[in-house]
């Protein structure tokens, strides 16, 4: 017989506030266009994209987490102090350790939460939710800060046509707490390695510490560039389009819940086409919200979900109380859907 007492954590959990930050600077499509042959005509009806924010050396990975989570914290009313772990989404923190988290939780003064980083790509924030649900319930922490931050226009390759114009900068975060009802329901996730190369960074970054710099590829200067997230856009398209459509209903099933119920649709801002054929798929009804927030913002992977989720609360599109269902996907490639009830 265990002699282990048992977890004494809250019954549910739900996401109490959010908040998010886009970098001061706005990027239209013209911009992109100085470097790749294309048009603002393509570019949208690609992607739907039309402008992106692109972050200034000062508004780094954890400055923007910072300013995120503030709003977040404020936004669910609590004190800093209270936060008893700190997940951060990203791909784009540089540094292989220590975790960005450490740093956030430092200087947002939660005091010695636990803090740590998470690498599921577009899936991140998804991941990072399911985990704080999981402290919660489990009694190892009472508030979670979660963050999903990019600044991927660092790995952004501006001569490659099909990756060039998609990806922008930001961070958003929400805070997770205890509920006596609940409010996050189970998660849909999971992984598809096989496909994993459809997405991925141009070169390791070992390439460039000793190995045969001569295999490293060069842009149209001859200078060696740096390492670039390219993917393989039908591919990504494709799955993402019909297999993602499934997995979404598969969490409306999992939470009890219909299309009809749902009052919001979050998914990952990928690409627009993507957004509206899920629309489509799911046979959503026409009084269901659709975050459509990459047109503005672009993809910010990680960040995309709780930034569309703060922009449609900020705009009056969806209210506190509101039924959402969010999904994220992307590299890896990996996957997590989940219904949940809006701050």
């Amino acid at each position: 017989m265990s002699k282990i007492k048992p977890s004494k954590g809250a019954p549910y959990a739900r996401i109490l506030g959010v908040g998010g930050y886009r970098p001061t600077r706005v990027v239209p499509n013209e911009v992109i266009l100085e470097k790749i042959d294309s048009s603002d005509e393509w570019i949208r009806s690609r992607s739907g994209i039309a402008t992106r924010h692109w972050a200034s050396p000062e508004e780094t990975v954890a400055a923007m987490s910072v300013e995120a989570s503030g709003k977040a914290i404020a936004d669910a009313e609590i004190r800093p102090e209270q936060i008893g772990a700190v997940v951060v989404s990203t791909v784009s923190h540089f540094h292989q350790t220590p975790a960005i988290a450490t740093e956030i939780a430092d200087r947002i003064g939660a005091g010695k939460p636990a803090a740590f980083d998470i690498s599921a790509g577009c899936a991140g924030f998804g991941y990072g939710l399911t985990l704080a649900k999981g402290m919660i319930v489990e009694g190892s922490a009472e508030y979670v800060l979660v963050i999903g931050v990019e600044r991927l226009s660092d790995l952004t390759d501006l001569e490659d046509r099909a990756t060039a114009f998609l990806f922008g900068d930001g961070a958003g975060a929400v805070v997770v707490g205890p509920s006596d009802e609940p409010h996050i329901g189970p998660t849909v996730w999971g992984s598809e390695g096989d496909k994993a190369s459809t997405i991925k960074q141009t070169v390791p970054w070992d390439a460039f510490h000793g190995g045969d710099v001569s295999t490293l590829p060069l842009d149209s200067q001859g200078a060696i560039k740096f390492p670039a997230i390219t993917q393989e856009g039908q591919a990504v398209f494709r799955w993402a389009v019909f297999e993602m459509a499934k997995v979404a209903q598969q969490a409306l099933d999992a939470a009890g819940i219909t299309a009809d119920d749902l009052d919001v649709f979050i998914p990952h801002q990928a690409n627009l086409r993507i957004i509206d054929s899920m629309v489509k798929t799911l046979k959503l009804p026409e009084h269901v919200t659709v975050a459509r927030d990459v047109e503005t913002t672009g993809n910010t992977s990680a960040a995309s979900i709780p930034l569309a989720m703060e922009r449609l609360l900020a705009t009056g599109k969806a209210k506190s109380g509101d039924t959402a269902l969010v999904i994220g996907f992307g590299a890896g490639l990996v996957y997590a859907a989940t219904v949940v009830t809006l701050p």
